[in-house]
């Protein structure tokens, strides 16, 4: 069982996994053409991470991937304002057949002049709407100079990823 990362492209997904995986910082700059399976190892569980690329010729295959894993990550980059409708969208879109999938969402780049807060992005993706059965968290991310140790933000990300992943196997 899988945890599935998606996103539009340039949303920071390479970046966010590689900080989970390592603990350390290396910004990606190269888009995903297509797959990459990252393992995570914690003190309780071994975690396997599927990133799908976000460009639009790559996001057929998302739904392809849903049924089959433990938990989904979005991931949103927070200054990207004009993207956010068709984040919003596709996101609305991948869980609506799914009502118990839990859902993490990264508000991504929060480090950005001109980023969206917590709030904005809560409201701009209209996760009020998602429904109450399923879990769902929404966190604040980013990724800061590389080789640094990852954020406070991201280890808490890391922990709740692998709560959840404990609770739902």
């Amino acid at each position: 069982k899988q945890i599935l990362v998606l996103g539009l492209d340039g949303a920071g997904k390479t970046s966010v996994l590689h900080s989970l995986a390592t603990n350390h910082v290396k910004r990606s700059v190269a888009p995903t053409k297509g797959f990459n399976a990252i393992c995570v190892n914690t003190e309780e569980s071994q975690m396997e991470f599927l990133e799908i690329g976000g460009s639009e010729s790559l996001r057929s295959y998302w739904k392809m991937y849903l049924p089959n894993v433990l938990l989904l990550i979005y991931v949103v980059d927070s200054a990207d304002h004009a993207r956010l409708p068709v984040a919003k969208q596709l996101l609305h879109q991948l869980i609506q057949n799914n009502s118990t999938l839990p859902v993490v969402v990264l508000a991504n780049k929060q480090d950005l002049e001109g980023a969206y807060c917590i709030t904005d992005i809560h409201d701009a993706l209209a996760l009020s709407d998602i429904g109450d059965e399923r879990k769902m968290f929404l966190i604040g991310t980013h990724v800061a100079e590389d080789g640094s140790e990852i954020s406070s933000s991201m280890k808490d990300a890391k922990e709740l990823i692998a709560q959840l992943v404990l609770e739902t196997q």
